[in-house]
């Protein structure tokens, strides 16, 4: 008796924008064939021009010219680098940071490296990203800005590629995809800080990075699971599917994507350790996705099976893996003596956690104190500014500021300034609010949008990169913690604007009106950076110059 099949009935239309291809929900049937089943999980690319999949290299191109450029400008050392600087080339050549004499920023600066004093230096983050500064040292000398500044503008540039790829995975579509890709190109909070030798950059690659593997896991979770769903099927053809006799649904195996993922968490957290919300968001992200597939395949008895046989699983894949790499990375340290309390257990002998080896018992003891200093920071900073100040600019950081007299590194007015100042693009970061909220009620309201996992997922990880600091008030806190999040927040924008992006059917008023309103916002956008781009890269301008971006007294 042959099967009887049923076309998927949808329950939502594609929103607008040709380029953009729905992840459609359709009503369960009971014998869905292998093409209903690949369609529902895993929705078809639109078709587009050949062209058109040039666009999203244009903002790679453009943001790692931005990145490069005068890299070494200035060759002073700027803000937090005279501590990233100095551990990096430490670590670099003895495996561990070590205390420099007071006047080793200005060695640095005249391409003079000085010697550490020998004795270690307590710091309280993890060695990852002072390691790749130290790298870029090895490779054009410790004596020269552009070598600890070349892997920031590195994984910088990176991170415009990652987030294109991140949109691509989610819109399918090239020119939301070269739309996010510019928004972070030329935002002033990503761009200073892919040139400076600092630590966020690198905390905000590795958390994207993890992002992106597990969007890529998603679709090599979805294709397993219709394939274990095929095989099993118990009408016996080949070509129908019926989900909900499959009980719990079936084990997806070793999810490789999703152990690279694992590994790049222990990256993050190697860089700081407020990667750790993002870590947790991310399973529990990954976990959500998986339960979504198999309620969608109709699997019967999806939230239990999910729960067991992917959230279990994912669990083991991440935590475990990430755990590991984070220990990893501290090899330098545990490989040598001569770390800031590296012998402790030898010097405490009864003390500590007995169970672990002595270095492990050193190194949790290091931890221990390295903690205590974290929430225990409370000293004031001129340019401190807590999370509600962070979504309007309130308080950007000033990284480096130098009065110049005519004549001095070509000077041509009475007085002039030399700046880097960390401020976001304001067109991006003012729309984001507004967007954010549009857009969370479209999930909430709209049958097209409902509970979209483009939208929803972007906007946890902005959560918990942002809404945990609120629980610290005491503790001196920057703008600058907000980068990590900030991929996140041009991954909605982009979602966002890609809702008024006209389809091929759309009536030819609509698609000037929307294209207008689109291509007006991007100029603007692309405009404001122009304007603040000598402030973003110590360019030098005569002081009204700068004193005119000074919008608000607080940039001051």
């Amino acid at each position: 008796m042959t099967a009887v099949t049923t076309s998927p009935r949808y329950t939502q239309s594609p929103a607008p924008g040709s380029s953009v291809a729905r992840a459609w929900t359709p009503v369960r049937g009971s014998g869905d064939t292998e093409a209903d089943l690949r369609e529902r999980l895993l929705p078809s690319w639109p078709p587009v021009a050949a062209w058109m999949w040039l666009l999203p290299l244009l903002p790679v191109l453009l943001g790692g010219f931005m990145r490069f450029y005068q890299l070494a400008r200035p060759q002073e050392i700027a803000f937090d680098e005279t501590y990233y600087v100095k551990d990096g080339w430490a670590l670099a050549t003895s495996g561990y940071e070590q205390e420099w004499p007071d006047d080793a920023d200005d060695s640095f600066a005249l391409g003079v490296v000085p010697t550490p004093d020998g004795k270690a230096s307590f710091v309280v983050h993890p060695p990852v990203g002072k390691w790749l500064i130290g790298w870029g040292m090895l490779l054009f000398g410790p004596g020269d800005a552009f070598g600890w500044r070349f892997f920031p503008a590195v994984f910088g540039t990176a991170m415009i590629a990652l987030v294109v790829v991140a949109a691509l995975l989610m819109f399918r579509s090239p020119v939301v995809a070269a739309v996010a890709g510019t928004l972070l190109a030329v935002d002033g909070l990503h761009l200073t800080h892919s040139r400076l030798a600092l630590l966020d950059i690198f905390l905000a690659f590795f958390v994207l990075l993890a992002f992106v593997f597990l969007l890529l896991d998603r679709i090599d979770g979805r294709r397993r699971l219709i394939r274990k769903l095929q095989r099993s099927s118990p009408s016996g053809a080949s070509d129908t599917i019926d989900g909900r006799s499959h009980g719990f649904g079936a084990w997806l195996g070793v999810r490789w994507w999703r152990i690279a993922a694992g590994i790049s968490c222990g990256l993050a957290v190697g860089v700081k350790w407020n990667a750790l919300y993002y870590v947790a968001a991310l399973g529990v992200i990954t976990v959500l996705w998986d339960l979504g597939a198999r309620r969608a395949a109709g699997i019967r008895l999806w939230l239990p099976g999910g729960v067991v046989l992917d959230g279990l699983f994912a669990f083991v894949s991440m935590i475990p893996v990430a755990l590991l790499t984070y220990l990893s990375t501290w090899l330098g340290w545990l490989r040598t003596s001569g770390g800031y309390d590296r012998n402790w257990a030898a010097e405490h002998p009864g003390e500590g956690a007995q169970w672990l080896p002595e270095s492990l018992r050193s190194l949790w003891e290091y931890h221990k104190a390295a903690y205590e200093f974290h929430i225990g920071l409370d000293s004031g900073h001129t340019y401190m500014a807590g999370p509600a100040q962070w979504p309007i600019l309130g308080r950007p950081t000033s990284y480096f500021y130098e009065s110049l007299e005519r004549g001095q590194h070509g000077c041509e007015a009475a007085a002039c300034s030399q700046a880097i100042l960390n401020l976001g693009n304001p067109v991006i970061w003012w729309s984001f609010m507004p967007a954010a909220a549009a857009v969370l009620i479209l999930v909430l309201v709209s049958r097209k949008w409902r509970f979209d996992w483009r939208v929803l997922s972007p906007l946890a990880l902005i959560a918990v990169g942002w809404l945990p600091w609120f629980a610290y008030p005491e503790r001196t806190q920057f703008y600058f913690y907000a980068l990590p999040y900030l991929p996140f927040m041009v991954l909605v924008l982009a979602g966002g604007l890609s809702v008024i992006l006209p389809d091929r059917g759309s009536p030819r008023l609509y698609r000037i009106l929307s294209w207008s309103v689109v291509g007006t916002w991007l100029v603007l956008v692309l405009a404001v950076a122009a304007y603040f781009w000598p402030i973003w890269t110590a360019q030098v301008i005569p002081y009204e110059a700068w004193h005119q971006r000074m919008w608000f007294p607080n940039w001051i």
